[in-house]
């Protein structure tokens, strides 16, 4: 007969043992991958797919191939919770038929081109107008309207989707063949990547920047929330916010984000018709290569967003129209302020106003710009 110490159960240091390497491999990195599904059909029939990528640290991006819109991404909190920051839809109907640009890429040209107007070598172009008198990224039918092509790509720094499409002479109004190419990265450094290239076959303007609307909080208002901007002067503008070509100094002012402040501490003493922040900041040293241009957090969860690009401005937009009668995803009515854009782009009008950067490609040049949005969680 063995002895008592034999006949001891080894069950529970198998358990333990167990436990051990599951806890190892939940710490593990997972891999990054990239699925396809379709999210829904335009009027004629066209397919639009969603494409869902996923980091080596459990982040998730959906993006889908009308307007190359960002329909959800989900970030941790401090706790490790995952959250959607970002405003949208879960069908194409309401993005057809109720988005203010949800996530969007818009071109040709992001933001407003005064009288929908403007001279290149002596020849005039009439735009689409749609805002106003003005021309309001893109037109009536801008990038963020089309169904692009799109390609998944599985690279070395996290999954991708590569969106192109071919923007003929004469699209709303702009003069040149536009070949455009962009691809929307989820890095395994929990970076949201944006890479744009362009190319024409005649002079014409490019300005392109995404329009995601940010709520790091996951719902409710974003004045609460904290923003810095590394800018220390901005574009003053009429009621239309077509800049008078000045540049003017945000200190002292509600515009001035130089120190970071809540989002509503100031947004009742903005100036103008806007009801909040709707204005383009000159970021300090913007324009030639990838510099930090703002960074947003929310105190509550201790999201933080830190947005790069080596674009000269960034348009600051705190969803001052909505008033609850639009319903997103999870069945939200969304409130004024439900979310903040940092839209990384040149300056509106840019095309009209020579003493600014210059948004012109001509033929033979290649249009390339990078924006970074890096998330981590404090």
């Amino acid at each position: 007969m063995s002895s008592p110490a034999t006949q001891t159960p080894r069950r529970p240091a198998l358990r333990l043992l167990a436990a051990s390497a599951l806890l190892a491999l939940s710490t593990l990195p997972m891999p990054a991958s990239i699925t396809k599904s379709l999210f829904g059909r335009m009027p004629d029939g066209t397919p639009v797919d969603q494409y869902a990528l996923t980091n080596a640290d459990g982040l998730v991006c959906k993006v889908i191939t009308y307007g190359a819109v960002i329909t959800e991404l989900h970030v941790p909190d401090r706790s490790g919770r995952m959250g959607d920051v970002v405003l949208g839809f879960d069908n194409l109907r309401q993005y057809l038929t109720e988005s203010p640009c949800f996530g969007a890429v818009v071109g040709r040209v992001a933001n407003r081109i005064a009288n929908g107007r403007f001279t290149v070598d002596g020849n005039t172009y009439t735009l689409a107008v749609n805002n106003g008198p003005n021309t309001l990224h893109g037109g009536i039918k801008g990038f963020d309207k089309i169904v692009w092509q799109a390609e998944a790509v599985d690279g070395p720094n996290g999954p991708s989707v590569v969106f192109s499409h071919v923007s003929p002479d004469g699209d709303e109004g702009f003069p040149g063949t536009l070949r455009v190419r962009m691809t929307y990265t989820l890095t395994n450094g929990n970076e949201v990547r944006f890479d744009y290239e362009a190319t024409t076959d005649k002079a014409t303007p490019v300005n392109l920047t995404n329009h995601s609307y940010f709520n790091l909080a996951g719902k409710g208002d974003v004045l609460g929330q904290v923003l810095q901007i590394k800018a220390s002067r901005y574009t003053p503008g009429d009621d239309w916010l077509i800049p008078s070509g000045i540049l003017a100094e945000v200190a002292g002012g509600p515009l001035d984000f130089t120190q970071a402040k809540a989002i509503g501490r100031d947004i009742r003493k903005v100036p103008g018709n806007t009801h909040g922040y709707d204005h383009n900041y000159v970021i300090d040293g913007g324009g030639t290569k990838l510099v930090l241009a703002a960074r947003a957090s929310d105190p509550a969860t201790g999201r933080t967003l830190e947005v790069s690009t080596d674009q000269p401005g960034v348009q600051l937009y705190t969803a001052n129209g909505m008033n609850g009668s639009v319903t997103g995803k999870y069945g939200q009515a969304y409130p004024a302020h439900a979310g903040f854009c940092l839209e990384t782009q040149h300056y509106p009008d840019s095309v009209n106003k020579p003493s600014f950067p210059s948004t012109l490609l001509r033929p033979g040049e290649e249009f390339r710009s990078t924006t970074i949005y890096r998330f981590s969680a404090k």
